[in-house]
């Protein structure tokens, strides 16, 4: 069973951490974040709502190849194999998250937010997310159309859609 997305009335990042936050209390786990496209915007809307020191533990931004390497134990050869925005790194990225954390979910997210950066293999608008939730490891890549600021924006809801669905 999906849960109920935020109807138009309500603002919906906020709508949506509501779910999560939800979600997580009711399990009592806590949760993190290993952000590279969005700069923080994920552990940003979610320390927004009131409370989320109850289930909202760290936020890892890791916006170079190094601090990804430093902060969450991404191995550089995996980087220099298949590049920082890959299905590879965003589930490393996930996995060190936890590893370095009190968390049971985590989520990461790497990409293309542009103008510039883009390839024919990678075009901006590409983001790969992982995601990490009580030991299972999963994945997908999306590609968003729009500017810098509306790709990392849909970056940042789908970030919180998927996790409410992964937790309900």
């Amino acid at each position: 069973m999906s849960p109920e997305l935020p109807s138009k009335d309500e603002p919906p990042t906020l709508a949506l951490v509501g779910l999560l936050a939800d979600l997580l209390l009711k399990r009592q786990w806590m949760m993190a974040t290993a952000e590279s496209c969005t700069g923080g915007m994920i552990s940003a809307a979610c320390t927004d709502l009131s409370g989320s020191s109850n289930w909202f533990e760290r936020g890892f931004v890791t916006y170079s190849d190094e601090s990804k390497t430093g902060m969450l134990g991404v191995d550089a050869a995996l980087i220099r194999k298949h590049g920082a925005v890959s299905d590879e790194v965003a589930r490393a990225m996930a996995q060190g998250a936890i590893a370095h954390a009190r968390a049971q979910v985590a989520v990461a997210v790497t990409g293309v937010a542009g103008p510039t950066g883009g390839s024919k293999a990678k075009p901006v608008g590409t983001v790969w997310f992982g995601f990490m939730v009580d030991g299972q490891l999963s994945s997908e890549m999306k590609c968003f159309d729009g500017d810098r600021a509306a790709v990392r924006t849909a970056t940042l809801k789908h970030a919180l859609q998927r996790l409410v669905q992964l937790l309900a």
